[in-house]
């Protein structure tokens, strides 16, 4: 028969031994927040994180032809489209591309743009803000090139509204214009992309 003294030291024994597996434990599972275990032989994987207007640099492009047979130009492969008589848009996401065909008895100039062009876009718009009036070439035509930032149409779910970097190219022959309007979030990198469409436009007729 054990003496009360054994006794006492093997519970003494018994608890300190609890209490040592349960420090154990919870240490275990208290590794730093910011670490992660990678397995044996894995490898991490670079992911690209684009800003919300950023047009993908694999992005397919496809022609298209005016409505009235006027004039062509290369527009991002399976973007939504809406057309009208004069008038075509391509969008996606917060992207979009708009073609405006109509009738000016002469060729802009940058003093006639900044009397018409931005005149009327000022009056529209509450939120415009010109960045600059300068002319362009281009394969298809030399132009008037009016780049300004603008507010976006609030969404029609959210009513979220984007700043917007707009550039609207002004093709001239024969007595047509086609206003090309590109916009896209304050910021995008759209660069190339743009340059593409541009670069494309011509006149069919």
């Amino acid at each position: 028969m054990l003496s009360n003294r054994t006794t006492a030291r093997i519970r003494s024994a018994g608890v300190v031994t609890v209490v040592a597996l349960g420090l154990a434990v919870g240490l275990s599972g208290c590794g730093s927040p910011n670490q992660s275990t990678v397995q044996s032989g894995s490898s991490p994987q670079a992911t690209e994180v684009n800003p919300a207007g950023d047009i993908p640099d694999n992005q397919a492009f496809v022609g298209f032809t005016a409505p009235s047979g006027a004039y062509t130009f290369q527009v991002p492969e399976g973007w939504a489209r809406t057309s009208t008589a004069s008038s075509t848009s391509f969008t996606d996401k917060l992207n979009s591309i708009t073609a405006v065909e109509s009738a000016a008895p002469a060729a802009p100039t940058v003093d006639s743009v900044r009397k018409t062009e931005v005149a009327a876009l000022q009056g529209s718009k509450a939120k415009f803000e010109l960045r600059d009036v300068t002319t362009f070439q281009r394969p298809g035509g030399d132009g008037i090139l009016v780049t300004y930032r603008d507010d976006s149409a609030g969404n029609a779910v959210t009513g979220t509204v984007v700043r917007e970097d707009v550039e609207r190219y002004l093709f001239w022959k024969n007595g047509r214009q086609v206003a090309l309007t590109l916009s896209a979030p304050q910021g995008s990198d759209n660069v190339d992309p743009w340059i593409i469409v541009t670069k494309s436009f011509t006149w069919l007729s």
